[in-house]
């Protein structure tokens, strides 16, 4: 157990204090069990320790990382009884995914040590699991996104703007952006973001980002789907191959029968993976609102996950459309529902209908429907309906 402590105190220690997400504050007051899930990359293992390394100080805690080959042959709830045993407190646990059997594990030392608060990081793909719902009663689970526009201007310039709600955004936009554009050149900040800076490592030694984000993704498919899902690691190939086609073509519309075809796979097993992709964070799928987003049900339009990945994946032939679409679907999935409209690129919360393009798209597309709007790339201040679509990265 000394080695433990040792461990963990070195990391706490070394837990970065320049750059501190605010969902930080998540882990402050959830109640005894806390669960923080996640895309790989976007700072959950970091967000850990700086919540032990602030906020904790004066308590008796400890980290582990359950893909520490310590924990092959250790099981958690014995651990976790060891820990009270010497009087912990806060049980910190990263990377719970790689752990087999971890939420009947959590569950028990919940029920067993009243006093004893945990917290966990884990992979997005823990939604393949029924571990979530094992837990539902017990913890308090948060999705942590990559950083926002928002968020990313802040880690650069020090300028700290408040998010601002949707509905604010659509209503008062040409205030708002004035606000921001006294301060700060926002289409500079707006066009880094869109290569770089969605992951939070991007800091850390910005000219190996690219490489480290597509090794992320492969890492994601290779190491965390597998884990979780079960799958026999030959289907890992054909995830990739997937990734490969989305990656490559731009916007992705996908016919499933001539897909299936020429990876040759089933239809549902085709449909299967494109929903794992979405689940770890991979890529993300827009359903029409009329036929549900079930599991067997065809997306109608695929995006990367960010437009970090499509210039990590793909960057001698980035569609600026696509990019602009996809940006605009990463800062809006945080807290909202999308789907595919016949009319317009987005319906968002079934109300707004959104339309993306540069700064001279008309409205065309969207004339006459009811609460749409144009989301216009090249400008820094908006009129009627037509909405800088930067400005949208201050959603949080």
């Amino acid at each position: 157990m000394n080695l433990f402590f040792e461990l963990s105190e070195r990391l706490i220690e070394q837990a970065p204090s320049s750059i501190i997400r605010e969902q930080v504050d998540y882990l402050s007051g959830g109640g005894r069990m806390i669960g923080i899930k996640g895309a790989r990359g976007v700072g959950k293992s970091t967000l850990l320790l700086q919540f032990a390394k602030q906020k904790l100080k004066n308590s008796r805690k400890l980290y582990i990382s359950l893909d520490d080959i310590l924990f092959a042959h250790r099981g958690l709830a014995d651990f976790a009884d060891e820990f009270v045993k010497l009087g912990g407190e806060y049980l910190l646990i990263d990377e719970v995914h790689s752990y087999s059997g971890w939420a009947r594990e959590l569950k028990n030392i919940y029920d067993r040590y009243p006093g004893l608060h945990v917290l966990f990081t884990g992979s997005s793909i823990l939604q393949l699991s029924d571990g979530l719902n094992e837990l539902s009663r017990r913890a308090v689970i948060y999705d942590l996104p990559g950083l926002s526009l928002r968020e990313y201007i802040h880690f650069q310039t020090g300028i700290r703007f408040e998010p601002v709600p949707l509905e604010q955004i659509l209503e008062n936009h040409g205030s708002l952006a004035k606000t921001i554009w006294k301060e700060i050149r926002p289409l500079q900040y707006f066009n880094e973001y869109l290569r770089a800076g969605y992951y939070p490592y991007y800091f850390e030694h910005p000219q190996t980002y690219d490489l480290r984000l597509k090794e992320s993704v492969i890492k994601v498919i290779e190491s965390d789907l597998l884990i979780t899902s079960g799958m026999n690691p030959g289907n890992m190939e054909k995830i990739k191959q997937l990734l490969y086609i989305i990656s490559h073509s731009v916007p992705f519309k996908p016919n499933i029968d001539k897909l299936a075809g020429r990876m040759q796979i089933g239809r549902n097993t085709l449909k299967t993976y494109f929903r794992y992709l979405d689940i770890a964070g991979i890529t993300r799928s827009l359903f029409s609102e009329k036929k549900g987003n079930s599991l067997l049900t065809k997306p109608e339009k695929v995006y990367l996950h960010h437009p970090n990945i499509m210039y990590s994946l793909n960057p001698a032939d980035v569609n600026i459309g696509t990019v602009r679409e996809s940006f605009l679907l990463s800062q809006l999935a945080n807290g909202h529902t999308l789907h595919y409209p016949g009319t317009g690129d987005f319906l968002v919360d079934r109300k707004y209908l959104i339309e993306v393009g540069g700064k001279n798209k008309t409205d065309t597309q969207i004339k006459g429907q009811k609460n749409a709007w144009l989301a216009s790339d090249g400008i820094e201040t908006g009129i009627a309906n037509r909405i800088p679509l930067w400005l949208f990265g201050f959603l949080y």
